[in-house]
């Protein structure tokens, strides 16, 4: 019998390209021998290969019956490559156009998300065309805004441009350093406390949406917060089942990460990220399409709960090709 032919899509356009590959490199190596596993790479410039040849997008949906998007960030992450897969015919794993838009939209996610009741920090929108960068301007800016403020690109992942500004001059190189990766920042409060994250697979154990244990994260003394050094250098301690909360706050983050994506129409998979405050705990942001690198907080909830890597790809796969 012929094993069906799965493309794991990697790398992409966006800034978190190196991480893709990580991500695409884990789930090609993780993939059950019940399946024929292809390399889909897009470069840098947006050139798609199949297996280290370069091909047009349809020749490549031709030789695949699913994909498993392992992109990250803009193009991957954002609805863009799954409106050419949709165009193409081909399923794929993860949310859809929609909810991919709008999971990596932080400031619509974040108003999705305040309709719905969850506690958000306070943020505003600064679009590149309405930034001034005089003194004045930025003086304004700082005080009205709670302190400290956290500034980071509205379209994008792993903490990739975002710094926390303590004085306006600090507040100008935050805002001109996420313009580098984005003409959308948002600009919110920073909310101390301890962090979290928990995952949500759809269809699993009886369940539609089935929250994993969240994961407690102790970044790096070093860290003002759990940065990319902090996510990707080793030196932070993620604790799952987590230690440090209390029953209560792990049920409350649970229902909260499942209602995080059922507002924003998710599929598949996602996972949520929160700070737990004593004034709360605070929905920080979706992510519709979380890594699954060695080093990810994904795969820690799910061995956590017994569920194998091998068998959460087959699980997901199979999503993709019900619906």
């Amino acid at each position: 019998m012929n094993k069906l032919r799965v493309g794991v899509m990697r790398g992409g356009i966006s800034s978190e390209y190196e991480v893709s590959l990580k991500t695409g490199a884990s789930v090609l190596s993780g993939l059950p021998d019940k399946y024929s596993a292809s390399d889909i790479l897009i470069s840098k410039d947006g050139k798609w290969y199949l297996n280290g040849v370069h091909k047009s997008e349809d020749r490549i949906a031709d030789n695949v019956d699913v994909i498993f998007n392992c992109l990250h960030g803009y193009y991957g992450e954002d609805g863009k490559v799954q409106h050419v897969l949709d165009s193409l015919s081909v399923p794929y794993t993860g949310s859809d156009v929609l909810a991919s838009a709008l999971g990596m939209n932080k400031a619509l996610a974040k108003n999705r998300f305040k309709e719905l009741g969850i506690k958000v920090p306070y943020s505003m929108v600064l679009r590149e065309e309405e930034y001034e960068g005089s003194s004045n301007f930025i003086l304004n800016l700082f005080r009205k805004l709670p302190q400290p403020p956290v500034v980071k690109p509205a379209r994008g992942g792993s903490s990739i441009g975002t710094r926390i500004a303590y004085n306006p001059q600090e507040l100008k190189e935050a805002i001109e350093f996420a313009f580098e990766i984005d003409d959308l920042i948002l600009i919110e409060q920073f909310i101390n406390g301890r962090e979290a994250t928990c995952g949500v697979i759809d269809d699993y154990r009886g369940k539609d949406h089935y929250a994993l244990f969240p994961v407690e994260i102790i970044k790096p003394k070093q860290s003002k917060f759990f940065d990319y050094e902090a996510k990707y250098g080793g030196q932070s301690q993620e604790l799952c089942p987590a230690v440090n909360l209390t029953q209560e706050e792990k049920n409350t983050i649970e229902g909260l990460a499942v209602r995080a994506h059922k507002a924003i129409g998710a599929r598949h998979y996602s996972r949520s990220d929160f700070i737990v405050n004593p004034r709360g705990i605070y929905l920080l942001e979706i992510n519709t399409l979380p890594g699954l690198t060695t080093e990810s907080l994904l795969p820690k909830s799910l061995n956590a709960v017994g569920f194998k890597f091998p068998e959460f790809l087959d699980h997901i796969i199979m999503l993709a090709l019900s619906k």
